[in-house]
């Protein structure tokens, strides 16, 4: 249980957090290395290697969440590739109660993300849950991704918070490492960001199945 009284601002990941994985882990694993593998004439699983090693070169750069970066280098439309699937972009369970709820309260709610800008305008069209949601920040506005300690810094020269009375919720361990070190006072993680992968059961941050646990307490009792 939170204690609400103690938190004045929500701040919360998409991918994985409000939304589920199981899009990007399908679009980036499954789906782009058929189509790159039919578009180059090659066999997937030789594509999929050389993907993968692309993807870990890239991990830890904002390079990694970049659409731009991915459409040339693959020389593939990536967005226009993941609205091929999106049909696959769903909301976790009890997200949009729990998101309605913060809405009625007085605390100030902002996404942020690490993903591009026309990912996350894709898939808040898909959602329709922007509306929740004081601002909407992607780390590409910044030009440092949430497990740098200059993100932090650019998002408190950008909005009014408090870190001690913040509320952090993310899927990700060095997001959530590189916000418990700027001094974010609240912080869980998410039990299963992939509907399609098992749940994790440890974790160093506590860890949060379904958002439904959460909600009691985010407006006072009369």
């Amino acid at each position: 249980m939170l204690d609400w009284q103690q938190i004045d601002t929500v701040l919360l990941d998409m991918d994985g957090t409000l939304l589920d994985l199981h899009f990007d882990n399908y679009f980036w694993f499954e789906y782009l290395p058929v189509e790159y593998a039919k578009y180059h004439n090659k066999e997937p699983e030789e594509v999929r290697s050389y993907l993968i090693q692309l993807m870990k070169e890239a991990e830890g750069k904002i390079d990694w969440y970049c659409v731009d970066f991915w459409t040339e280098k693959l020389g593939m439309e990536i967005v226009s590739l993941k609205k091929e699937v999106d049909h696959l972009i769903a909301i976790r369970p009890a997200v949009v109660e729990f998101l309605e709820t913060l809405h009625t309260s007085k605390k100030k709610v902002y996404l942020i993300t690490n993903a591009h800008h026309n990912v996350l305008d894709l898939k808040l069209e898909k959602t329709q849950i922007s509306h929740y949601f004081d601002e909407l920040i992607s780390s590409h506005q910044y030009g440092y991704i949430k497990e740098q300690q200059e993100f932090w810094s650019e998002l408190s020269n950008n909005i009014n918070f408090d870190p001690k009375r913040t509320l952090f919720i993310d899927d990700s361990q060095p997001v959530l490492e590189s916000a418990a070190k700027y001094g974010i006072g609240h912080i869980l993680s998410i039990s299963q960001p992939d509907s399609n992968r098992p749940s994790r059961t440890v974790g160093n941050f506590p860890l949060l199945q379904d958002f439904s646990d959460i909600i009691e307490g985010i407006i006072p009792s009369q």
